[in-house]
C-alpha cells in the first residue's frame, strides 16, 4: 500500500458531531497547501445508489463539491448494507476487507499530494466486523483527528474513551477539534477545554461555534424524509426550515405564525389554513413561509389546488397525519448535501477561521 503520500484520519467520539463538517472544510483548508487532495471514506454506513453502485453519501459530496477526480467506488470501498455483519459473522473475510481498503487508498492516492480519510462515527464503529475505526486508521497508516460537541467534561470524557481505543491499534491522534459551541461561550470552553485535553497529552485544534443554519434542513431534505409529493412547482425546494408549526388551531389564529422559514403542518382538507397562508402572502422580494406539508393523504379541492400551485414556496402532500409528520421533521437528520451552497460556503469560512490547519499539516508533513 501507497506509503508515502501523507494523510490524515478524521474521526469522532459520536455520529452526527460535525466529522463530515469538519472533513469538507478541512478538504478546502489543506487544499491551499496540497493543491491535489484525494478523499476516502473506507467504511460507509449511509449510502445512496449511483450507477448500481452503492456509494457512501458523504463520498457523494465530496466528490460533488471538490470534483476529485477519482471514481467512488475508490473512494467509497465496503457500504455497509443491512445484512453486511450477519454475513460476516457466518464467514469472515476480513484479509479481503483490508486489502480492498489499502487497494482503494492507493487508487485514491494516485498523483495526490494528501488524501483526508473520513470515519464513520466514533472509534469503536465497526468493530463487530473487526474494521473499527481505530483499525482502520492503522491500517491505513494514518494520524487521527477527533471532533467531539462542544463542552468541557462530557466532551474530553469521550475523548478518553476513543483515545483509549486509538493507542490500543498504535495510531497517533493529532488533536481535538470541539464542535457546535455557542458563540458566547468560545473563549471559556476553548481555554478550560485546552487545560482538560493537556492532561491527557492533547492538543486542541481548533473551536468552531454553534450556527443554526447548518442544523436547519432544507423542504427537499424533508421532502425526501416523508417520501412527500409536490403539489405545485415551486422553486424554493432549497428553503431553510427556522420553525415548525402544527396548524390544528383556526385559520385566525394560525395566521400568527405565518412568519418566514416557518414550515406549517397541518391536515389536508384543512383549507382554511391554506387559504389563510395564500392571503398572507408578504408583497414582492419579501420572504415567506418556507413551505406547508399537507397530511394524511388527503387532496385538497380542485379550487384550493388552483390557489396551491401559484404559490411561491413548496406545498407538499404526505400519507402520515400531522402527528407523525411533525415526528419525522423533528428527528430529521440534517446531512450537507452539494445542493446546500450557502452551507458549504460557510462550512469552509468556518474551518479557515477557528481550526490551526497548519498545526494538522506541521504533524502530518513535519515543518
Amino acid at each position: 500500500m501507497n506509503s508515502v503520500t501523507p494523510r490524515v484520519f478524521i474521526a469522532a467520539t459520536r455520529q452526527h458531531d460535525g466529522k463530515t463538517t469538519s472533513s469538507l472544510g478541512l478538504l478546502a483548508a489543506i487544499q491551499k497547501f496540497f493543491p491535489r487532495v484525494g478523499y476516502i471514506k473506507p467504511v460507509g454506513q449511509r449510502f445512496v445508489e449511483v450507477a448500481e453502485q452503492k456509494i457512501d453519501e458523504d463520498t457523494v459530496l465530496m466528490d460533488a463539491v471538490y470534483n476529485l477526480d477519482c471514481p467512488l467506488v475508490a473512494m467509497s470501498p465496503i457500504p455497509i448494507e443491512p445484512d453486511f455483519t450477519r454475513k460476516y459473522l457466518e464467514s469472515s473475510n476480513y484479509d479481503a476487507l483490508v486489502r480492498k481498503i489499502q487497494n482503494a487508498f492507493d487508487r485514491v492516492a494516485w498523483e495526490k499530494d494528501f488524501v483526508l480519510c473520513e470515519g464513520s462515527g466514533h472509534a469503536g464503529v465497526g468493530a463487530v466486523f473487526d474494521l473499527s475505526n481505530a483499525r482502520v486508521a492503522r491500517l491505513l497508516n494514518a494520524k487521527a483527528i477527533i471532533v467531539t460537541r462542544g463542552g468541557i467534561g462530557k466532551p474530553i470524557d469521550e475523548v478518553a474513551l476513543n483515545q483509549a481505543l486509538f493507542e490500543k491499534e498504535g495510531v497517533e491522534i493529532i488533536g481535538v477539534i470541539l464542535n457546535k459551541v455557542l458563540p458566547e461561550k468560545i473563549d471559556y470552553i476553548a481555554d478550560f477545554a485546552r487545560r482538560g485535553l493537556k492532561r491527557r497529552g492533547l492538543d486542541l485544534l481548533g473551536v468552531l461555534p454553534h450556527l443554526p443554519l447548518l442544523m436547519q434542513p432544507s423542504i427537499e431534505v424533508i421532502r425526501e424524509e416523508l417520501d412527500a409529493t409536490f403539489l405545485n412547482d415551486s422553486k424554493q425546494v432549497f428553503n431553510l426550515v427556522d420553525d415548525v408549526i402544527v396548524g390544528a388551531m383556526s385559520a385566525q389564529n394560525a395566521t400568527r405564525y405565518f412568519k418566514p422559514g416557518v414550515l406549517i403542518i397541518t391536515p389536508g382538507d384543512r383549507e382554511d389554513i391554506v387559504l389563510a397562508a395564500a392571503a398572507a402572502l408578504p408583497g414582492k422580494g419579501k420572504e415567506s413561509l418556507a413551505g406547508i406539508v399537507l397530511t394524511g393523504g388527503i387532496r385538497p379541492s380542485p379550487s384550493v389546488r388552483s390557489i396551491i400551485e401559484h404559490l411561491p414556496y413548496p406545498v407538499l402532500l404526505a400519507k402520515e397525519d400531522s402527528y407523525e409528520v411533525a415526528s419525522k421533521v423533528h428527528d430529521v437528520i440534517v446531512k450537507t448535501r452539494p445542493t446546500d451552497t450557502k452551507k458549504i460556503s460557510m462550512i469552509r469560512d468556518l474551518i479557515a477561521r477557528h481550526v490551526d490547519v497548519e498545526k494538522i499539516l506541521r504533524s502530518v508533513v513535519g515543518d
